[in-house]
């Protein structure tokens, strides 16, 4: 069952959690490699989100604002039998920090096969998202799982992941560029921290199917 009502989920600061909705391009600056990152503009060209990485794929992700103030960390899980991955408020440098994950993200390890990738909310509302469709496509929809008193469960659009479309001439950009649409009251740095877990995640599994399959990976669909 899916329900259309808002759902406010303030994660950072009031201020991402805006009353109207918004869309932002995203703009992936390099792919799978030492200093990958990101930056997201908002719908007037300034700059709102900047993404800086400690390493390759399985080091820690930085998201900041455009001052460079750290919002959120994303961590790798290890050892765990998902695709896993924590995100911490502000900066954490290392697993040595003993600060606790804000949220968590997994997908189940069945290569190609699972399309639903999970998120949990670690503090006190407890709440859990639920993230369909295919990333390395940048086509994603994201949902707040809501429980209603009779215990149905009601699917709350708060963010999809399309593709970026040039408006002048109608032309669908690489897959480098895309957008995040976020719905209004939904906090845009926890969607953005979503769009960095995704990423990983989606590396993890190349990376591996690298390993596992180097031959036949031109031929592989990955969200099949």
């Amino acid at each position: 069952m899916e329900d259309n009502k808002t759902k406010k989920e303030v994660m950072v600061q009031e201020r991402y959690c805006y009353e109207e909705d918004r869309e932002f391009t995203i703009h992936k600056t390099s792919m799978f490699s030492q200093g990958d990152g990101f930056i997201a503009y908002d719908s007037k060209g300034y700059i709102t989100f900047r993404v800086h990485s400690y390493g390759p794929i399985k080091h820690p992700l930085l998201l900041m604002d455009h001052f460079g103030k750290p919002l959120f960390t994303l961590l790798p899980k290890r050892p765990t039998l998902h695709q896993r991955w924590e995100g911490f408020m502000g900066e954490k440098l290392g697993h040595h920090d003993q600060q606790p994950p804000i949220f968590s993200m997994w997908k189940s390890t069945m290569i190609g096969r699972s399309k639903i990738i999970m998120v949990e909310v670690h503090d006190v509302s407890h709440a859990t998202y639920q993230i369909e469709g295919c990333f390395s496509e940048r086509r994603c929809t994201i949902y707040y799982m809501s429980t209603a008193s009779d215990h149905t469960t009601c699917r709350i659009l708060v963010a999809r992941i399309e593709r970026k479309v040039e408006p002048t001439r109608k032309l669908v950009l690489g897959r480098d560029v895309f957008t995040l649409c976020i719905k209004a009251g939904f906090d845009a740095a926890f969607g953005m921290a979503l769009v960095l877990a995704l990423d990983r995640i989606d590396g993890d599994e190349l990376m591996m199917l690298l390993r596992l399959h180097p031959w036949n990976l031109i031929t592989r669909n990955f969200c099949t």
